[in-house]
């Protein structure tokens, strides 16, 4: 470089002219110097994609960025002569012969509580206004990608995470800090039942936001991300809940990365002696696009074509969650992945995967959604590992022996379907099970809280909505109604008294009651038995 201003010195040129093309030289000269080890040249760039040669010292899933695109990427495989680079955004305003250098840092996401109640992008930026928001809080930026918490600093679930589902709660129920994998064909409502557990949390958040909710959308319709985002708006959750989107017609790259910037936003209140709450809908198209990552990548493919480490990326994400002990802030963050099935198949590669995980999983069946029942939660594939520990006392006191009666009612019910002649036996086993179906089916977006499920499961589990039901066809809408009734004289003026029974359901312990006879629940029941004869006899 000093050559060539030497040489300019020899011409005839001007002062002026002469110490401009001095100064722009070494201002290059410096600029190449210094970024001489951590510049790379594209070699090529499809479908996300990008080649790149001359990052000797760049580390896996170090953050690169294109120089003078405004681009960023992440290296993700580590060859001789090359470095494959997933692209996060438009990778048509990229070539070959550009240029890339290292940041120096790991793709990381900036987390804080300003971020409640916005949408984000795949890599954490607001993207649902374009004011600066304003926060008084330091900002902290956390890698997307960081080691599980050990199992020294972990400590047993121990407190409910309630969905609002009666039959979720009463006979699956959920801790915090656990995975529960939500499983089933596309369309059972799998989301729904997703987004109302986030709706739920109102009840929890009633006084000060308690459980912190964030929602990635991955590979999702933006039209369904912007339905989601004022569903929760109309219900008064969208103030304690963040949702991360990284649409369909967004690159692979961009969803892959989703979940990890999720995770990384809901650590933050984890780590801060919080509690949250993190939806994946869904890792089967995430799954997807981190094979179509792995293949551009030239990596060989395995079973189904995915890459041998997909069972390691759901793995690493998942093992996040959990409840820390009081020596790390007492903080929990628990996760509900979605995946999707075909025809019902639990044994595809992705599902086996999920499930080996897990701690648990909720089956929706399609057979079960076209008859109505909804949610279409099959009882009977379904299981909660850990959550039993963290069920409140007074809902499992009341719970009895519901999940035995309705397995018991699916298979007297196949072998019902070819036989007319019934035993009165029979017929009793197959009237309890539609009874306790009818009671346990629930309309989407409206979870019930604890007070109103205990009371329900009570008196379809006891014998009390038994009485009214005569008829399996003529009586059953009666269960409906004696559930509406119950509700409104549930919350009614006349009944303040029942405050601190309510209060008791909340908080009752093992030791409060030895029998479902010792609640003070029975007697209000009865109390509600007599008025709902009234109202059927006035009918």
């Amino acid at each position: 470089m000093l050559s060539i201003i030497e040489n300019q010195k020899s011409n005839n040129l001007n002062t002026e002219t002469h110490l401009q093309i001095e100064e722009e030289l070494y201002e290059l000269d410096d600029q190449l110097t210094f970024e001489a080890e951590t510049v790379g040249e594209i070699l090529s760039v499809q479908d996300g994609v990008a080649f790149v040669a001359g990052l000797e010292d760049v580390r896996v899933g170090e953050l690169v960025e294109f120089v003078n695109k405004q681009l960023f990427g992440m290296a993700l495989n580590l060859d001789r002569e090359r470095v494959g680079v997933i692209v996060f955004g438009d990778d048509s305003v990229i070539s070959q012969g550009d240029f890339v250098k290292t940041l120096g840092k790991l793709v990381d996401v900036e987390v804080g509580d300003y971020l409640l109640g916005h949408v984000t992008d795949g890599l954490g930026h607001i993207i649902d206004t374009e004011e600066t928001i304003k926060t008084t809080e330091e900002t902290v930026r956390k890698n997307v990608e960081r080691k599980a918490p050990g199992v020294i600093t972990r400590l047993s679930v121990t407190e409910p995470m309630l969905t609002g589902y009666k039959v979720i709660d009463s006979m699956l129920p959920i801790g915090r800090g656990q995975r529960e994998l939500t499983i089933g064909d596309r369309q059972t409502g799998k989301s729904t039942l997703a987004i109302d557990t986030i709706i739920n949390q109102k009840f929890t958040n009633a006084e000060e936001i308690e459980v912190f909710c964030v929602y990635v959308a991955c590979g999702q319709k933006q039209s369904t991300v912007f339905s989601i985002r004022n569903l929760l708006e109309e219900k008064n959750a969208l103030h304690y809940t963040t949702i991360v989107a990284a649409t369909a017609s967004q690159s692979a790259s961009l969803q892959f990365i989703s979940v990890y910037t999720g995770v990384a936003i809901a650590e933050h209140y984890r780590d801060t002696g919080r509690h949250a709450l993190i939806i994946y809908d869904d890792l089967t198209k995430h799954a997807a696009a981190y094979r179509q990552l792995s293949l551009l990548l030239r990596r060989p493919p395995g079973r189904e074509a995915f890459p041998g480490d997909v069972f390691y990326a759901h793995a690493r994400l998942l093992e996040r969650s959990c409840n820390l002990n009081a020596d790390f802030g007492n903080g929990s963050l628990t996760a509900l992945p979605i995946v999707e099935t075909q025809a019902g198949d639990l044994s595809g590669y992705i599902p086996t995967n999920v499930i080996s995980i897990t701690d648990g999983q909720i089956f929706l069946e399609k057979e079960l959604f076209f008859k109505g029942i909804r949610p279409a939660v099959n009882v009977g594939s379904s299981v909660s590992r850990v959550g039993s520990k963290a069920q409140p006392y007074a809902l499992k006191l009341v719970t009895g022996s519901l999940k035995y009666e309705l397995a018991q009612f699916r298979e007297y019910q196949v072998f019902a379907q070819f036989d007319s002649d019934l035993d009165e036996t029979t017929k009793s086993i197959l009237l309890r099970g539609r009874l306790l179906t009818e009671a346990l089916t629930q309309k989407p977006h409206e979870p019930l809280d604890l007070v109103r499920q205990t009371f329900l499961i009570l008196a379809a589990s006891y014998g009390f909505i038994s009485k009214f039901i005569k008829d399996s066809k003529k009586d059953m809408h009666l269960v409906t109604k004696y559930e509406a009734e119950l509700y409104n004289f549930l919350v009614s003026e006349s009944v303040e008294i029942f405050t601190p029974i309510f209060t008791l359901i909340n908080t009752a312990t093992k030791g409060e009651f030895k029998a479902i006879q010792d609640l003070p629940l029975v007697g209000i029941l009865n109390i509600f038995e007599l008025h709902f004869s009234r109202i059927l006899y006035e009918q």
